[in-house]
């Protein structure tokens, strides 16, 4: 998990989902430690080779030219399994970092996502987290490398003091720059992170409101939007690739300034007398050696500084706290709903209920009914706690629904939305959606009491047809019928169906009508009625008008007694 400490640093808030997998991560960098201890005595044997053998003719070169290559051999095969266990590490931190993203969105009320656009959040849960697990796991393996230059200069210093001291001249003037370096780097890669999830926002938006798009004909307006966006994007692109211009390649090559150094000091030393060849060749080869170090330092500070901006951008959302909290209580409704004097506003401002009370007793069929905006939708949503009252209460067998375990309170309230959202699965599976273990027999009564079984059949794999996204491959009332059976197969003592059937027509709302009849008996249900004929369905009416319940009665006597309630049923759609 992250640590939720706001006032840690990023790497210190992050540093549990490393330690989760410290064991593979430990291993690999052992395992490069080694390689690299391997690697720097590689030189040192090609010194004594070309001294010994070479110079002083004393010993064998063969000798020598086999020591190298075993020691090569060795590096490699080290290497490829710290290699192996790094992206293992890797691939875990990223499953962990995408999990605690997706398991927080999940947790979030409504209200969160009506403030927070979609292409944020996928662009937080996608690039953001890839570019923060790649500094978690990469980082400490280029630390480890960097310790290379460590290893060298220690022998350099066995071998001569001087030499060593000229070849590591330049390296104070590397940390400096790193420093500068670090500093620089950092708004850009906010910057270019920020309008990344700009693009995908974009894209988000023009791919799942295409069909607005071409209703309007304005695809090349969102091509235009898109290239603006992409054009800031490329500019934040072109910006970074400056500082990079700049920094990266002053921290690659002012190793070589040493290597220049060695050279010219190390002829001078052989010329005296006081340096080999084989120790100028040793030294050229380390000098070699700690440029990748140097190499990569200068991509882990640029690493850093990406990573940073993202974990930042994810924290962003990951500190959002959930203004819903969830209450202790686990029981089995009975069904008996209470609205006491319950006052609700949106989270950008909108005042949708202001003092409505009512209540339902178990098994009854209740009818809301109210012009749009009367807050007719928002009532349906406060039950299963989608939003929090703001003010009042709402009780369910006598208790306060924020007193109820979230997902108890939920799996007994079915839900019908007004616009209803199929999974790009198989239709049996997004019936059995808040069911999965369903027997096929059940999903097919519930299917047939939702009026789709005969349409289902008539599609080529029956209950095995895959859906198109967000279930575009069905017509809309076809769609509402799935989303019935989904809500049927539950079978929750509580119901809820928000304008359920406003997509079909009058034959098939008839059969439906008919099937939910005998399946409301019993059961408490809330109908959120924009037509007519769904009123039918109900025992009982609310009339809701401006937030509040203004009258409240059977059809009959409404229609007679309430003439707020017949101006609302003459500019109701008629069942056609």
């Amino acid at each position: 998990m992250i640590d939720p400490d706001v006032s840690k640093s990023w790497l210190r808030r992050a540093l549990p989902v490393v330690l989760a997998h410290r064991w593979l991560l430990l291993t690999s960098l052992a395992l490069s430690l080694i390689g690299l201890l391997v690697q720097v005595q590689i030189p040192d044997l090609v010194r004594i080779g070309i001294d010994d053998a070479l110079v002083a003719r004393t010993a064998s070169l063969a000798k020598y030219a086999w020591l190298v290559a075993g020691f090569a051999l060795a590096q490699g095969v080290i290497n490829y399994l710290a290699r192996r266990y790094l992206l293992k590490t890797a691939y875990e931190v990223e499953y962990d970092l995408r999990n605690i993203m997706y398991s927080h969105l999940v947790r979030m009320p409504f209200g969160f996502y009506d403030r927070v656009q979609t292409g944020e959040l996928m662009s937080r849960s996608s690039s953001d987290i890839r570019a923060v697990q790649m500094y978690l796991t990469f980082g400490p393996s280029i630390i480890v490398q960097c310790t290379i230059a460590g290893f060298a200069f220690a022998l350099m210093l066995s071998i001569n003091v001087p030499l060593a001291l000229v070849a590591m001249a330049a390296m104070p003037a590397v940390g400096i720059l790193g420093w500068y370096a670090r500093k620089a780097i950092f708004p850009v890669s906010w910057l270019i992170q920020s309008r990344l999830a700009r693009v995908a926002t974009v894209v988000d938006e023009s791919v799942n409101g295409v069909r607005i798009v071409k209703a309007f004909a304005a695809e090349q307006r969102q091509l235009e939007t898109l290239a603006h966006e992409a054009d800031r994007v490329r500019w934040a692109y072109s910006r970074e690739a400056w500082v990079r211009s700049w920094w990266s390649p002053t921290l690659e090559n002012l190793p070589r300034l040493g290597l220049a150094l060695v050279l010219l000091l190390g002829g001078l030393m052989a010329i005296d007398g006081r340096a080999s060849i084989g120790t100028i060749v040793a030294f050229n080869s380390y000098v070699l050696m700690l440029q990748p170090p140097f190499r990569l330092l200068g991509m882990l500070i640029m690493l850093g500084q990406r990573a940073k901006a993202s974990a930042q951008r994810i924290y962003e959302v990951l500190d959002t706290k959930s203004d819903i909290v969830d209450g202790a209580m686990t029981k089995k409704l009975n069904g008996d709903i209470e609205f006491d004097d319950v006052e609700f506003v949106y989270p950008l401002g909108t005042a949708a209920l202001k003092g409505a009370s009512f209540t339902v007793p178990r098994g009854q069929t209740v009818a809301l009914v109210g012009r749009t905006a009367s807050g007719k939708s928002t009532i349906a949503r406060l039950l299963p706690r989608f939003y929090d009252v703001t003010g009042g209460a709402i009780r369910v067998d006598g208790h306060d629904v924020r007193s109820y375990r979230l997902a108890g309170l939920r799996e007994q309230i079915g839900v019908v939305p007004d616009e209803p959202f199929l999974f790009s699965i198989s239709i049996r599976d997004n019936i059995a959606y808040g069911r999965p273990s369903a027997e096929l027999e059940d999903i097919r009564r519930a299917a047939e009491a939702a009026g789709a079984h005969e349409f289902i059949e008539g599609l080529p794999d029956g209950y095995d047809t895959v859906v198109g996204e967000r279930g575009y491959t069905l017509s809309g009332g076809q769609r509402q019928r799935l989303a019935i059976a989904r809500a049927l197969l539950v079978n929750p003592p509580i119901l809820i169906l928000d304008d359920a059937t406003s997509a079909v027509d009058v034959a098939v709302e008839q059969r439906i009508h008919d099937a939910l009849k005998t399946l409301l008996s019993g059961r408490t249900t809330l109908i959120v009625a924009h037509r007519l004929s769904t009123i039918a369905l109900a025992e009982r009416v609310l009339l809701v008008e401006d937030g509040r319940i203004v009258a409240d009665g059977t059809h009959e006597d409404l229609l007679t007694t309430e003439p707020r309630y017949a101006a609302v049923l003459a500019e109701m759609e008629p069942a056609s």
